[in-house]
């Protein structure tokens, strides 16, 4: 069947049981269980908001201050609500598609209107989009807790600073830890509400991280110790422009959520509320965005790092530095700790509705489950030890996986109009997004591509 074939009779059956992948709640609504019988009857809304946004809001939000500071502060912010405008009307695009066509996931839609090519393409780029987010999530951890030396300047971690370098506390010790008895238990939900609590708390733990950067950036201000951060980038020849593009696959892969999207608003009890839901979602994680970029860049200037929690080992020129430096730091770990299950619960679907596309599904197959859960850790585990930098991570999804599953797979939803439902509207803004994001993107791999061929040269 190729991607512009419609599915019909028994074909369209047949497609429809086997596009059960991140979307679907891995359980049914009435789960059998050995005291009775219990009835989930649907998620709340805030619980909604919060899961939503505990997905927007990971490891982005650590690379954007970098971003921030290649763009500087107005284009750097004009650009965060850019992308969050086109993620709002790309998310409505998936949403309005199906509950037109009484659709209940992402890999489901796009299997309906392009096939089952198009399932496939959605889910393998599922898997490689956040099979990527979840190295920079202990690539983060790591840098937090063990120390990077990733610029040639050694920034220790927590560990390090308290205890000083040890066996135990080096990074494959602490990021094996952190699999075994963070992780793993996390991961073994089934259902996406049930994080609902963590979730909460992981907001509330951004919250925290951003507070107290902007409480210290403003102290800086008001004491004249503060670097005063440049309004517009420094464009000295051609090459320059080309580098600015590099900050739009960071700023893609902050807002891709849409993979999510659809087990939210399956469990919800009035499902009505989705667009309320995501434009909600939207604007507090946008504004967590702009203050943590605004704030950071200005309190560490251009020594502002791609991961900027790795510059929270440095005297801040306040008093308790140490102190702030080390609340900052083990506050954001433990919510990226919190984030991790929530991506992991889709990768985990897509990855076995491409591997076993006929097969019963995941919940109700134990050791199926548990193998997949075994070996995508192992692997996320063993990659976070060799790729040295979360902006290498960031650069390759989200200037591919990311960028298909969050503009270019809705906008083409859009413009095959499967369910008769696209306005002109729709359609002139689904070619804009297609344009933006097929350029900004190939500018940004090839910038990428001749800074790692550069690097090699000096080398």
């Amino acid at each position: 069947m190729g991607i512009g074939d419609g599915s019909t009779g028994e074909s369209q059956y047949a497609a429809h049981k086997e596009m059960r992948d991140e979307t679907t709640p891995l359980l049914p609504v009435k789960a059998e269980e050995e005291e009775g019988i219990h009835e989930f009857n649907g998620a709340s809304f805030s619980g909604a908001v919060f899961n939503l946004s505990t997905t927007i809001v990971g490891a982005g939000i650590m690379a954007l201050p970098a971003s921030i500071k290649m763009l500087g502060i107005i284009p750097g912010i004009l650009m965060i609500i850019l992308v969050a405008l086109l993620t709002e009307a790309s998310i409505d695009m998936l949403v309005r598609c199906s509950h037109q066509g009484k659709i209940t996931s992402y890999g489901w839609l796009m299997g309906d209107t392009f096939g089952q090519w198009g399932r496939i393409a959605l889910q393998a780029s599922v898997v490689i989009n956040n099979i990527g987010v979840m190295i920079v999530y202990m690539i983060i951890i790591g840098d937090v807790l063990s120390g990077t030396s990733t610029t040639g300047v050694h920034h220790r971690g927590i560990f390090e600073g308290w205890f000083g370098p040890h066996l135990w506390n080096s990074r494959p010790v602490v990021l094996l830890a952190t699999t075994l008895f963070v992780f793993a238990p996390l991961v073994s939900f089934k259902r996406l509400d049930s994080l609902r609590y963590t979730s909460a708390l992981s907001v509330a733990l951004a919250v925290v991280f951003v507070v107290i950067t902007a409480g210290i950036a403003i102290v800086r201000l008001i004491e004249g110790t503060a670097e005063i951060p440049k309004l517009f980038p420094e464009i000295h020849e051609i090459n320059s422009i080309w580098e600015l593009f590099t900050a739009v696959p960071v700023l893609v892969t902050a807002y891709i959520c849409h993979y999510n999207v659809h087990s939210i608003d399956n469990e919800l009890e009035d499902r009505s509320q989705t667009k309320t839901i995501v434009q909600t979602s939207l604007a507090l994680c946008s504004s967590v965005y702009i203050a943590t970029s605004f704030f950071a860049y200005l309190l560490f200037g251009e020594g502002t790092l791609s991961d900027v929690l790795a510059n929270f080992d440095s005297n801040l020129h306040i008093p308790f530095s140490s102190v702030f430096n080390d609340i900052v730091r083990v506050s954001y770990a433990v919510h990226v700790m919190l984030v991790f299950p929530i991506v992991f619960f889709a990768l985990r679907l897509n990855l076995d509705g491409l591997l076993f596309p006929t097969s019963r599904h995941i919940s109700r197959d134990n050791r199926r489950f548990t193998i997949i859960t075994i070996s995508l850790l192992a692997v996320i585990y063993l990659a976070a030890n060799f790729i040295p930098s979360i902006w290498d991570a960031f650069q390759f999804t989200g200037a591919t996986a990311a960028v298909l599953i969050g503009f270019i797979f809705p906008a083409m939803i859009i413009l095959r109009d499967a369910y008769g439902i696209a306005t002109k509207r729709d359609k002139v803004l689904a070619v804009t997004m297609i344009v933006l994001a097929v350029f900004s993107n190939s500018v940004a791999l090839y910038s990428d591509a001749l800074n790692i061929f550069y690097r090699k040269v000096e080398a």
